[in-house]
């Protein structure tokens, strides 16, 4: 995005305006906020060879073999499929990649998102890179979870937290990039996106709306005993695992929250508010917080790529579920 985001521009600003520039950033910050963007937007400032101010010129011989995919004096690396790990093999082109000299006789600029897709293997082979980049390189290393990085990673870049827009900011980028919705749905996607406008809209294109109502919908059918968990498990088989781990993690912190405050503005989202208070006077504390900390387990689990059975694994989810009103 050529003139990135409104939320990003003080950091864009402080970024882009130096005249020395770090071997390695780190750009963190949740998800969904356009941290791709901006390492791109920086990317494209670096190798520039006519920079007009903070931006790139966009005319230029770089600019051109940038937005052509073929400039010799990139690299990006990134997981070959979605949602796969990115390999040793390939952190191994990169530091082939790093010791080259730039063809264009400017700087190298190396792009990795998301870092926590790199298992220990590909991390160890990045860090003698990471230490001692050879010639004008800067490398921009994306991760919306830096908690999953090595601390050696960490330590040998500079650390830059991307911001996350305000409310207000999310809602007005979000009325020009959903021009049909409502502001109720746009103010629900932004919920479910916790707070993060782009992850917003690709759950709006991957039908959130209506993958939460099947779900909160199926909830309430297990309690009332009317499907069984193998049912649901079924029912569920088109709602990514994550974003299902995600609701019942949230869940279970607001009847935790209900319980120790009586807070009836803390119950969530409206879909679930009565179930989250009749679960929170239904249950004991202790073992909200069992079934809590197992589901936590779990979705760190899925979010490491393990390899799961996600139909057991769901019924396991939903038998848990089932004991919390019986466990007083």
């Amino acid at each position: 995005m050529a003139d990135g985001y409104p939320w990003q521009q003080a950091l864009w600003e402080q970024l882009a305006g130096r005249a020395q520039h770090a071997h390695a950033y780190l750009l963190h910050g949740p998800q969904g906020t356009g941290k791709r963007a901006l390492a791109e937007r920086l990317m494209a400032r670096l190798l520039c060879q006519q920079p007009q101010g903070t931006e790139a010129c966009g005319t230029c011989k770089s600019c051109h073999l940038l937005k052509a995919g073929s400039h010799p004096d990139n690299f990006i690396l990134e997981p070959e499929e979605l949602d796969k790990p990115i390999k040793v093999d390939q952190v191994r082109e990169l530091v082939a990649f790093v010791v080259q000299t730039a063809q264009l006789g400017g700087r190298k600029v190396v792009l990795i998102e998301p870092v926590e897709a790199m298992n220990v293997n590909a991390s160890n082979a990045l860090l003698k890179s990471l230490e001692e980049p050879s010639g004008d390189t800067v490398l921009l290393l994306v991760t919306h979870q830096p908690s999953r990085l090595l601390p050696t990673i960490k330590s040998r870049c500079q650390q830059v937290a991307c911001p996350q827009p305000s409310q207000a900011q999310s809602q007005a980028w979000l009325a020009g990039a959903l021009p049909g919705s409502g502001e109720s749905e746009r103010a629900e996607l932004l919920a479910l996106a916790a707070g993060s406008p782009l992850l917003a809209v690709s759950l709006q294109a991957q039908g959130v709306r209506e993958q939460r109502a099947l779900v909160a919908d199926g909830v309430k059918k297990l309690l009332k005993q009317q499907v069984s968990p193998s049912q649901l498990a079924e029912a569920w088989n088109g709602v990514p695992l994550l974003l299902l781990f995600d609701w019942f993690c949230d869940w279970a912190h607001l009847i935790l929250r209900y319980q120790l405050t009586q807070d009836e503005d803390g119950l969530g989202l409206a879909d679930m508010r009565k179930v989250v208070q009749y679960l929170a006077q239904k249950s004991r504390p202790a073992k909200v917080l069992e079934v809590q900390i197992w589901t936590l387990e779990q979705r760190q689990k899925v979010l490491g790529k393990a390899n799961l059975n996600r139909v057991l694994l769901l019924e396991s989810l939903l038998a848990h579920w089932l004991q919390l009103p019986s466990a007083r």
